[in-house]
């Protein structure tokens, strides 16, 4: 088993590498910096209770599954961070290009990428013409966080899942 583990953390860090270090440009450097924020916590709950309080029909009950699926998602999150305290990327792997004020907490899951594709899902769930805008928007805030060297390719799919599965299982209290 051990052996399989050495050999996903070898591919993933090989991964990691390759967004963080090869993909360097000074466009992205300010490009991602911004991205990265949707997924923070002030703007996606701005966000979901922008929709909910201020929202019109199906943009008001957009708005409340963007809220609970964003409060839902989160209880694994802060579980998960607790009981796999893994190391963010910069604090291990040298020569990670990395943002001027890196987190410290821990890693794993990435809660960035979980909160946008918890506010972003339901929305397309409710108003389908927005997936080609949020679904790589969605995309891009999990590429920021590997850029900025902030997360594992590996931290940002687990969020992506735990948001996916939130407004999942929530989504036949909506439609």
């Amino acid at each position: 088993m051990s052996r399989v583990v050495s050999w996903l953390q070898h591919h993933e860090n090989r991964m990691f590498c390759w967004v963080n270090q090869r993909l360097q440009h000074s466009i992205l450097d300010h490009l991602f910096n911004l991205i990265t924020h949707l997924g923070g916590a002030t703007m996606t709950i701005l966000i979901a209770l922008c929709l909910y309080f201020f929202g019109q029909g199906s943009w008001k009950l957009a708005g409340l599954h963007c809220c609970i699926a964003l409060a839902l998602s989160h209880i694994p999150v802060a579980i998960m961070k607790r009981v796999y305290p893994r190391l963010r990327p910069y604090l291990v792997l040298p020569d990670t290009n990395t943002c001027k004020k890196p987190l410290t907490d821990h890693s794993f899951p990435s809660g960035h990428t979980t909160a946008f594709f918890s506010i972003a899902l339901p929305l397309v769930y409710s108003q389908p013409w927005l997936s080609p805008i949020l679904l790589p928007l969605a995309f891009f805030v999990a590429i920021s966080r590997i850029y900025l060297g902030l997360h594992y390719p590996s931290d940002c799919l687990v969020g992506s899942l735990i948001a996916t599965t939130a407004v999942f299982a929530t989504a036949p209290l909506f439609g």
